[in-house]
C-alpha cells in the first residue's frame, strides 16, 4: 500500500468506503469514544471541519472501544450520540480496533508511517489524529491531548499545499 487512498473501512451505518473517495482532500482521521473525558473535542472537530471543508478538509472518525471500554454502544448508539450531542456531520466509520490482533489495516498503515513518541507504534488512547496530504501521504500524528484549535495551522498548511 502506498497511500492511505488504497485502504477501505465500513461507515457507521455499515457499507463500504473507500478512502480513495477522499483523493485530493485534506484528511484527519481520530480514533474517537463517547465516553472519554477527552469526548468533548467532538465539539473542537466538527468546528473545524465547518470552517474548512470548504476548503477541501474531510475529518473521519473512527470509534474505538480499547480504552477503558470508554465506546461500548452499536454504531448506531455512536451515531446517534455525536449527532445529538455533538452535531457531529464529518464522516463517521463503525467502530474498530486500532492495536492488537484485530488492528483496522488502515490504523496498521497510519501507526507505521506516523509512530508515537519514541517511535513507539501503539495508539496511546482515544482521540489520537493523523493529518493526511491531498495526495494520500501522512504527514503528522498529534497526541489525544492535542486539541482542535492546535491543528488550526498545521491543517491551514496542509490546505494551502
Amino acid at each position: 500500500m502506498t497511500s492511505i487512498y488504497d485502504f477501505s473501512a465500513d461507515t457507521i451505518d455499515g457499507k463500504t468506503a473507500s478512502l480513495g473517495d477522499y483523493r485530493g482532500k485534506v484528511l484527519l482521521i481520530v480514533n474517537t469514544a463517547s465516553k472519554c473525558g477527552l469526548t468533548p473535542q467532538f465539539e473542537g472537530l466538527e468546528k473545524i471541519y465547518n470552517e474548512f471543508k470548504a476548503q477541501n478538509l474531510e475529518i473521519l472518525g473512527f470509534p474505538c472501544n480499547q480504552f477503558r471500554e470508554q465506546d461500548p454502544g452499536s454504531n448506531e448508539e455512536i451515531h446517534n450520540f455525536c449527532l445529538k450531542n455533538y452535531g457531529v456531520s464529518f464522516p463517521m466509520f463503525g467502530k474498530i480496533d486500532v492495536n492488537g490482533d484485530n488492528t483496522h489495516p488502515l490504523y496498521q498503515y497510519l501507526k507505521q508511517q506516523a509512530p508515537g513518541i519514541l517511535g513507539t507504534k501503539n495508539i496511546k488512547w482515544n482521540f489520537t489524529k493523523f493529518l493526511i496530504s491531498r495526495d494520500g501521504k501522512v504527514l503528522q500524528r498529534f497526541s489525544p491531548m492535542t486539541k482542535p484549535d492546535a491543528l488550526i495551522e498545521p491543517l491551514k498548511k496542509a490546505l494551502a499545499n
